[in-house]
């Protein structure tokens, strides 16, 4: 049995190998608390999500696959959450039932597998309800094939064929073995058979006569006889009690499928909660193939900063349909880096089939998501900061293929701006050329303007909205990048005392500050 909830047709590997650039994502997009939010406080959830999350799909398929169990999940909550309850009560059952591989004898053995068997059904019955109750009533072709699967695999002709067969195996009237002569007259190939059945009738079973028979009896005190017998009844059951423990691994390893698929939705319904209570929007989202240059956003907001904080953050619109560069520019605290990390949650979300946290999205997918972010200065002191960064940057270029995303926030800012400007002009010309779709954070004027200057139609330039007053709207505009990244705003709201009176001149606010500092 297959429960194929995250993918159409195979099982999701756990097991899967990290992804190279797995800690730098998790840096740079926050996933640490996306991760919290979605276990809240569950180790085995946090787990699942650490796992599922960043393994992007690429197939359009499989996301709209995982996208319409979710839909199921969320509409029928409670189902989805007795699901995962019935996967975890079977896994405690094992651990609480003794069965062992390694056990002493095939006897041991299968007395362990027909226990755990025998407790396995009473978790499958609960199984089989849930499917006849709710068949028909959810919509997706994962939970459709799910259910179709549990009420034909666990029929009530199947659910009758092995009560009997675990009353049989109880042995109650000792065992019936067959075997062949080998070399030197000793027994080979030892077979179970299955007791004869008991005529019906009373009458006949007193008056029949019994077949002949070769019988030998082991006295009391003849251990080595009972020694023999024991090893003898164990070449019989050994072939039945490997059968029958098989079986009991395959119930097991389906319910551990079970509670690892639906883990990772009731982590989502985790996370949607916690998003609903803030007031943020969810919505699926529409995915695009790789080939094409799809993004449009309304609403979008970054998932980390809304779970920080206690409302909605403010959520910004992006038309960027055929664009393969997008380039932020703007005040400084104006949202820019909250944007650009929007970016990448939303883009990886998608690709895990999940909501978005934006009023409508839809983009195209991406093969494989890198961010370029700056860092702290080196503590080992063993290269500068423009080292570091261009070492990172070669890493990222050595496994980016086409269709890639690449995320910038501020890189090549270590330097002075010329350089860092032409750095940063000469790996953006390679990676476009490489197809990959670049989202660029970047306070270097010389750069945004460079890139503004070239005309590209397939380049769209946003700007952190600021008022004249300096304060934030933590909008973004479509609107050519500035010189300035307004940074005596910060100044003034930092070290000008607040009675300084609103209509002081830039200059005096400025000395003022000076003052105070001194």
């Amino acid at each position: 049995m297959k429960a194929h909830l995250l993918h159409c047709s195979r099982d999701f590997d756990l097991r899967r190998a990290r992804l190279w650039n797995e800690t730098a994502l998790t840096q740079d997009l926050s996933l640490e608390i996306v991760y919290r939010a979605m276990s809240q406080g569950d180790a085995y959830l946090y787990e699942i999500a650490k796992q599922v999350v960043p393994a992007s799909l690429t197939d359009l398929g499989e996301i709209r696959h995982r996208q319409e169990v979710l839909a199921d999940c969320i509409e029928h909550e409670d189902v989805a959450r007795s699901l995962y309850g019935i996967a975890v009560e079977a896994l405690e059952t094992e651990r609480h039932t003794f069965h062992s591989i390694f056990a002493s004898s095939p006897g041991m053995v299968l007395h362990g597998a027909r226990d755990l068997v025998q407790a396995f059904l009473v978790v499958l019955h609960k199984l089989r309800e849930v499917a006849d109750f709710h068949t028909g009533s959810f919509r997706s072709n994962g939970f459709e094939q799910f259910f179709a699967m549990i009420s034909r695999e666990l029929s009530d002709d199947y659910f009758r064929e092995i009560e009997h067969c675990l009353k049989e195996l109880k042995l109650r009237n000792g065992t019936l073995i067959s075997a062949h002569l080998g070399h030197g007259n000793k027994g080979i190939l030892h077979v179970l058979r299955k007791p004869h059945e008991p005529d019906p009738n009373l009458l006949r079973r007193l008056f029949a006569r019994r077949a002949p028979a070769l019988t030998f009896r082991i006295a009391d005190r003849d251990e080595a006889g009972a020694r023999a017998l024991s090893e003898l009844e164990a070449r019989g059951v050994r072939l039945v009690a490997n059968a029958l423990s098989q079986s009991a691994d395959h119930i097991l390893s389906f319910f551990s499928m079970l509670r690892e698929e639906t883990a990772f939705y009731i982590g989502c319904l985790n996370l949607r909660h916690e998003l609903e209570r803030r007031g943020v929007f969810v919505c699926f989202p529409a995915p695009h193939p790789a080939n094409s240059r799809t993004y449009v956003a309304e609403e979008l907001c970054d998932v980390s900063l809304a779970l920080h904080l206690s409302t909605a953050p403010v959520g910004n619109d992006a038309k960027a349909d055929g664009k393969a560069l997008v380039v932020v520019t703007g005040a400084n605290e104006g949202g820019k880096s909250t944007f650009l990390r929007g970016v990448g949650l939303a883009q990886l979300m998608m690709q895990a089939g999940m909501f978005v946290a934006a009023r409508s999205f839809a983009a195209n997918v991406c093969d494989g998501i890198f961010t370029h972010y700056k860092r702290e200065e080196d503590s080992t002191m063993q290269g500068g900061k423009l080292d570091e960064e261009l070492g990172r940057m070669s890493e990222i270029v050595d496994h980016m293929r086409e269709n890639a995303l690449f995320l910038s926030n501020e890189s090549f800012a270590a330097t002075n701006e010329r350089e860092g400007a032409k750095i940063a002009l000469q790996i953006i010309a390679a990676l476009l050329q490489k197809r990959v779709k670049i989202v660029l954070v970047t306070h270097l004027y010389a750069l945004a303007d460079e890139l503004h200057g070239q005309r590209d139609p397939a380049a769209l330039f946003l700007r952190a909205d600021r008022r004249t007053d300096g304060t934030r709207t933590f909008k973004l505009i479509e609107a050519a990048p500035l010189q300035t990244s307004y940074g005596e705003d910060l100044y003034r709201r930092i070290f000008v005392e607040r009675e300084v009176e609103p209509a002081v001149s830039t200059s005096a606010a400025l000395e003022a500050g000076r003052a105070s500092v001194e």
